[in-house]
């Protein structure tokens, strides 16, 4: 089946980082409508917003206080309605990151809650006078008092991330609104953020320890009743014609997200097995892709970099021969079977951000972390390291634009330092090298874009050999032969037949990390 979104090449934009207007430090979105035509030439058709809904930002934008209104940091409602107008207009559709978990302990429905047992919001959310043990994903118990009403509130997240009570009937009705406001707008499509976390039975036993002594989050996430919560977004939303719901999913067992994946659910699932390698490793994608080719119902996602995992550069390696690596990589994710998410500064090769001092760490995970290696006793400069290793804004540091102040991103302070390397590493040093990383990624873009067999055509002879992953897309009669190898060299003999060459040379020996992609004609 045709759906617009398996032919898009999406592109996550985390709002903060991208590009500020107007001088304030923070990216907004009159920045993003003067890069759209950057998006658009470098092939980009789809945009993921990360959240830009009223917020107090504990989590950066993940705590969201106000569902239908746009935070003043990124400018105005009438701002967000002329990028998605523009946008459009340039053949690019949005999906907007909407938390339906959790709201801030802002929001109104949480401070009326507050105010007395008896308060119609009360039942929004979860409650108890005697919790369990269940603990926060963010270290720590998942309860908090309230002293106004002497009971403990649920929150799997940050204390100021209160747990929504899915199981009320109320709820589902508020989030059906919340959707129908976007789509109203125009919005393209959603992404559900930690979506199998949802409360939906209510507070069961206690959560099991582990053999490591760490809590085994059994009973708290995946609960009966989950998929029928996401069956009523999936209703509501796919009411509005061919919107698109990709889940992130709180696992990387393949047997969990396939129960998420269904055409009456979610259109696709992260599949964050294959996304968060940590190594550069060509058998062990070889074999997510076979494995979820084999396990996985419908349509995989392909990535490798997000606002909540290390950027791949650095995982990978961040030394000018490892750009190599890095067009391997592209051409992975742009030729295997799924659909493709990039994000914000890996078409250039952005790498990790790296922290001199702890104010320059903001997520709560980073700081937590350095707090917890202080109290153990550690020195500031080992809590630091760790805080580095755990923090999440080592991927969030603003685009690197160009080598002059501030790389172009803003004229004033910026809201997270900025990438040391931005004078040497930078979009425009990038678009004029005829060699470069970005001039790969908008070739093997736009291969994509020409040859529909790279987004509907099924797997024929995958195989892995001595670092070269290979294998042939085949969709009505059309059939593509990809070629990439990971290693310094490797030897391939061509089948017999008459090709065109797609990209790269046409020889039978492949040198260090070649891509070879070929076109067979039709049967």
């Amino acid at each position: 089946m045709k759906n617009w979104w398996k032919e898009t090449v999406f592109y996550e934009l985390y709002m903060p980082s991208f590009n500020d207007s107007n001088g304030d430090g923070k990216g907004d979105f009159k920045g993003i409508i003067e890069k759209l035509d950057y998006l658009k030439n470098l092939g980009i058709t789809g945009i993921w917003l990360t959240p830009f809904y009223q917020s107090p930002k504990i989590d950066n934008g993940y705590d969201i206080s106000d569902y239908y209104s746009v935070d003043s940091d990124y400018g105005t409602m009438e701002d967000f309605e002329e990028f998605l107008d523009q946008a459009h207009k340039r053949g690019i559709k949005v999906i907007a990151d909407l938390v339906l978990n959790h709201t801030s302990d802002q929001h109104k429905w949480f401070q009326e809650a507050k105010k007395s047992k008896d308060n119609s919001y009360r039942n929004y959310y979860i409650w108890k006078k005697n919790p369990n043990n269940w603990e926060s994903f963010f270290s720590g118990s998942a309860w908090e008092w309230d002293e106004g009403t002497n009971e403990y509130y649920y929150h799997k997240f940050a204390v100021g991330q209160v747990d929504l009570n899915w199981s009320n009937p109320k709820v589902r009705e508020e989030a059906n609104k919340i959707l129908e406001f976007w789509m109203d707008k125009g919005i393209d499509g959603f992404r559900l953020d930690v979506i199998n976390f949802m409360t939906c039975e209510g507070i069961t036993e206690d959560n099991p320890m582990d053999e490591k002594g760490e809590q085994d989050h059994k009973f708290d996430i995946n609960q009966p009743g989950i998929l029928d919560a996401i069956g009523g977004i999936n209703k509501c939303v796919k009411s509005y014609g061919d919107k698109f719901l990709v889940g992130e999913i709180g696992s990387e067992n393949l047997d969990v997200l396939k129960r998420y994946r269904d055409d009456g659910l979610l259109d696709v699932v992260f599949n964050f097995n294959l996304g968060s390698k940590k190594n550069f490793d060509a058998k062990e994608f070889y074999d997510e892709i076979e494995k979820m080719e084999k396990d996985l119902n419908g349509y995989p996602t392909i990535f490798f970099g997000s606002h909540d995992m290390p950027r791949h550069m650095s995982r990978f390696g961040e030394s000018k021969r490892d750009i190599e690596r890095a067009k391997a990589v592209a051409t992975f994710i742009l030729t295997t079977k799924g659909v493709p998410f990039l994000y914000y500064g890996d078409e250039i090769g952005m790498t990790n951000l790296v922290a001199n001092t702890l104010n320059e760490i903001n997520d709560i995970q980073g700081r937590t972390n350095y707090k917890i290696e202080r109290q153990k006793g550690g020195s500031h400069r080992e809590a630091l390291k760790i805080a580095n290793e755990k923090t999440r804004d080592k991927s969030r540091s603003p685009m690197q634009w160009n080598s002059k102040e501030n790389s172009g991103f803003t004229t004033g302070i910026p809201w997270i330092k900025i990438n040391e390397n931005y004078k040497i590493l930078n979009v425009e040093d990038e678009r004029n090298r005829i060699d470069s990383l970005f001039n790969h990624y908008k070739k093997m873009i736009r291969l994509r874009k020409i040859e529909e067999t790279l987004s509907y055509g099924e797997y024929k002879n995958l195989k892995y050999i001595d670092g070269l992953i290979s294998f042939e897309r085949v969709y009505e009669g059309e059939r593509v032969y990809i070629y990439i190898n990971f290693t310094q060299t490797s030897n391939i003999v061509l089948p017999d037949g008459v090709y065109e060459v797609l990209a790269g040379e046409a020889k039978n020996i492949l040198i260090k990390n070649e891509i070879l992609i070929l076109k067979k004609g039709r049967k």
